[in-house]
């Protein structure tokens, strides 16, 4: 039996069409990940994209994900609840066409439902037009959360292309 998957790529391209969110928590503050760690982001990818099948990290071996990391044009932002991990996004930044994948986005479960998916969305289009992009995109499917579609919508982002795959 074969599932049907419907991915969606969502573009924003102009920070004034963003439809922000506030923080929800006082107590919640986003670090750049610098220095680069490739376990962090191995951990985050593995425990947000396990309910949501990511699955095309899981071959990656150490030196993939060091290599990964490690790219100039890749940076990751983890959101914390004082000390805790809340969740993160990976950019990656295309110079040449002046924009910015959201490449990797999520939180972890314990923290879903609390708004805090909405204001990480509103801070990870903010810094990724901080980089200069004029363009910052981004794809979800129908295995993700399922407001996950609605959120980044709900921030101003448009649909740009759609397709049906199957599994």
């Amino acid at each position: 039996m074969t599932n049907q998957i419907q991915r969606n790529y969502l573009e924003i391209k102009s920070i004034s069409e963003l439809i922000e969110v506030k923080k929800p928590l006082e107590s919640l503050h986003l670090e750049k990940v610098d220095p680069v760690d490739f376990q962090l982001n191995k951990f985050l990818y593995k425990e947000i994209g396990k309910k949501h099948r990511w699955i095309d990290r899981l071959i990656w071996n150490d030196k993939n994900w060091t290599d990964y990391v490690n790219s100039p044009s890749v940076f990751t932002y983890i959101l914390k609840n004082k000390d805790d991990l809340v969740g993160y996004f990976e950019q990656n930044i295309h110079i040449q066409k002046h924009e910015c994948e959201i490449a990797y986005f999520g939180i972890l479960e314990e923290y879903i439902g609390k708004k805090i998916g909405a204001y990480l969305l509103s801070e990870a289009i903010k810094k990724s037009f901080k980089t200069g992009s004029k363009r910052i995109w981004v794809h979800t499917c129908s295995l993700d959360h399922k407001h996950a579609l609605e959120n980044y919508l709900s921030r101003g982002m448009k649909v740009f292309k759609s397709e049906n795959l199957s599994l």
